[in-house]
This record gives C-alpha cells, sequence and structure tokens, in this order.
C-alpha cells in the first residue's frame, strides 16, 4: 500500500508542479481557440483525477513487472505527459506540443494493448485518460490551426 501512496502522490504531485511552473497565461488566453474549449476550471479538476488513475495502474504494473514491457510505454507516457506543459505553455510550440500528445496517445494506446491481457483493470485505468488526450490533441489541433 505504500508503494501505490507513492505513486499517487509521485504523478499528482509532479503534474501539479508542471502545471503550477507552466500556467498558460496571457499568452494562451490570447490564442484564438474553438468553441469546444473548457472553461479553465476544468482542467485541474479532470488532469487530478486522470493523474490518479494514472498512478494506479502505474502502481499495479509495477508490482506485477516492474522492467517489463508494460511499465515502459507507462514511463513514456508520463515522460511525454509531462513535457506538453511546458513546450506549449513556457515554449508556445503549439506545433511542437500537437507532436507530443500524437507520442502520447499512441504511448497510452501501447499501454491499453498491452495490459489488456495481464490487467484488465490497469488497462481499463487508461481508457479514461485516452480519450481525454484525445480530446486535448483535436483542440491542440483546432488552436494550432487557428493561430
Amino acid at each position: 500500500m505504500f508503494q501505490l501512496l507513492i505513486f499517487v502522490a509521485g504523478v499528482v504531485g509532479i503534474g501539479w508542479l508542471i502545471g503550477a511552473t507552466n500556467p498558460p497565461g496571457a499568452w494562451y488566453a490570447s490564442l484564438a481557440k474553438p468553441g469546444f474549449v473548457p472553461p479553465n476550471w476544468a482542467f485541474p479538476i479532470a488532469w487530478t483525477i486522470l493523474y490518479i488513475l494514472i498512478a494506479v495502474a502505474g502502481w499495479r504494473t509495477f508490482r506485477r513487472e516492474p522492467r517489463g514491457k508494460a511499465m515502459l510505454a507507462w514511463v513514456a507516457q508520463m515522460a511525454l505527459n509531462f513535457v506538453w506543459s511546458p513546450v506549449m505553455f513556457t515554449m508556445h510550440q503549439i506545433g511542437a506540443a500537437l507532436v507530443i500528445l500524437i507520442c502520447l496517445f499512441v504511448a497510452i494506446v501501447t499501454y491499453i494493448t498491452i495490459e489488456m491481457s495481464r490487467d484488465r483493470l490497469a488497462a481499463a485505468l487508461f481508457v479514461p485518460y485516452a480519450a481525454w488526450v484525445g480530446f486535448a490533441g483535436v483542440l491542440n489541433a483546432a488552436i494550432w490551426r487557428l493561430n
């Protein structure tokens, strides 16, 4: 159970830290956005929930096979997840952020595919994450196109 707490605290804590140190700010506010962009308050709520699901899935995988392919996919998606905000909001690289989201989506789907036959719960915990990142990719692409 201690490992689970470490996973949750680590994933949520790093996610919050990256969000706090790479805020959208005035630059993002000035961009043209599509009409389907969620309100700003929705993002921290959605990401906190998703980070908890991601952490639980990672913990389940780590307990079973800490050096396996699924864990490698989990680590890859975390790295891509954590690099997106600095690229988008600090470096203002909308196109590069979109490429990161596409790679992130592939890593998420890879994790789900690997875990589907080994740990269906871990795979299922990533489904809302895949949906959210898919939506984020569409949103990122629309912002890129509009600006």
